[in-house]
């Protein structure tokens, strides 16, 4: 078999890992598909499937609420101090509640980020106790 007939890996590759840098990564990509994978055309507003996934009644906050909390999970394996880890399931938990209510809280879900929220959570503490790990945005 010639290389151009092997199968191609779609989109992203995630490191497999478990040092800090590799969950960094995935918890990274977790946070732009939850929050920002996408734009509302004409007004250039970044949103993603917690969003959209939302506007499903009740399963698609169980289901944002389960892929937010990876995030808390893999920060876990980071050995985040547990008053974090509650912060962070905190923020997931009155995410899912108030985008609960129909109409409002998905208008509520495009303002309050909860997966951000917890990234920032995240970098602050692997940018003190894991300063290899930090990336150069441009």
């Amino acid at each position: 078999m010639d290389d151009s007939a092997k199968p191609r890996p779609i989109g992203l590759e995630l490191p497999t890992g478990t040092d800090p840098a590799s969950i960094r990564k995935r918890i990274e990509s977790m946070e732009h598909i939850l929050e920002r994978s996408f734009r509302i055309p004409g007004v250039n507003y970044p949103i993603g499937l917690d969003s959209i996934i939302g506007l499903v009644p009740v399963v698609g906050d169980v289901i944002t609420a389960a892929m937010g909390a990876y995030i808390v999970w893999e920060a876990r394996n980071l050995g985040i101090p547990k008053w974090k880890l509650w912060r962070m399931a905190g923020n997931i938990a009155f995410d899912s509640a108030i985008g609960a209510i129909p109409i409002a809280g998905d208008a509520f879900d495009l303002m309050f980020r909860s997966n951000t929220r917890n990234l920032r959570i995240i970098k602050k503490h692997l940018d003190k106790h894991h300063p290899a790990t930090r990336v150069i945005e441009g």
